[in-house]
């Protein structure tokens, strides 16, 4: 076997146990690491992160960096841990940064048996090797992207429903932290699991305001400030119900406009094939008689 045979061979060879090492039914989780989500949170996240693995635990801080540093030269805005909170995912930075690191290994080991399975050539090798990693990589960010923009459409879906909800429970004579449980016990959305992660952290000492502005932090979303500003005001005012439900008939229009703004556009990308099929065949037939009139005045056949 060749010299670029075995070094693919043991490319390979490490993105595959690296991927085996990620899946849960092939190493036993010990007793702690079971009990790990179920106890009081120590972090500012609302989710609760699974524990690294010994490989994670001495890789993950160097794949952490070298991803964020090309992050930045991608252009990625917010910061990962941002993004991963957005998009509802259980890992923590380190660990998805080692999951592409493990899916841009197995991806380069795949590309490089390719290109010795083939021999296209020299440059289609090279671009097999280093385009199959970079492609693996950056369907990684694309899917956690396009994770994170579904969630947030749910929550602004979701935010006036559960906004009317607890402006009921608090008139009706609830505090607002048995509120936030009970809603987020009997709810079965994205902001009902939130609030129940909420409740959860407020039931473990934490107060309810700092759990408030976390979760409004995380998501960056002119509507859920609004409304976490109002839910702040609970200790202040005694008619705090009748504020929430002002502010979730705020949301719902709110919520109504950009429908109907969404709507609007989609009518007007309706008239583009109208358009280009209504104009392709009048300048046809507009340029015959212009070409016939330039023949005409060069004396051209």
């Amino acid at each position: 076997m060749t010299a670029p045979a075995l070094f693919a061979a043991a490319l390979l060879g490490a993105g595959t146990a690296l991927l085996l090492g990620e899946l849960p039914w092939f190493g036993r989780r010990s007793l702690p690491a079971r009990l790990r989500p179920y106890a009081p949170p120590t972090t500012a996240g609302l989710a609760a992160t699974r524990p690294a693995s010994a490989t994670g635990a001495v890789l993950g801080p160097l794949v952490r960096d070298l991803g964020d540093r090309l992050g930045r030269l991608g252009g990625r805005g917010p910061q990962l841990e941002a993004r991963l909170l957005r998009a509802g995912s259980d890992l923590d930075p380190a660990r998805f940064r080692l999951r592409q690191l493990t899916s841009a290994i197995a991806a380069c080991g795949a590309g490089a048996a390719a290109a010795l399975a083939l021999r296209p050539g020299a440059l289609p090798s090279l671009i097999l090797v280093v385009g199959a990693p970079v492609l693996a990589v950056l369907a990684d960010e694309q899917a956690l992207d396009r994770r994170a923009r579904s969630r947030i459409r749910r929550i602004q879906l979701e935010l006036p429903v559960v906004a009317e909800q607890l402006g009921v429970l608090t008139a009706a004579g609830y505090s607002l932290p048995a509120a936030i449980t009970r809603i987020g016990r009997r709810g079965r959305g994205t902001v009902a699991a939130d609030l129940a992660d909420i409740g959860r952290r407020i039931r473990h000492g934490l107060d309810e305001r700092q759990a408030l502005l976390e979760w409004q932090d995380h998501l960056d979303l002119p509507a859920v400030r609004r409304l976490v500003s109002v839910l702040c005001l609970h200790r202040d005012t005694a008619d705090v119900g009748r504020l929430i439900s002002e502010e979730a008939r705020a949301i719902r229009a709110e919520s109504h406009r950009e429908l109907l703004e969404s709507i609007e556009r989609r009518a007007q990308l309706v008239w583009i094939p109208v358009t280009v099929a209504t104009l392709v065949p009048g300048l046809v037939f507009l340029a015959v008689p212009f070409v016939a009139a330039i023949r005409e005045v060069t004396g051209g056949p």
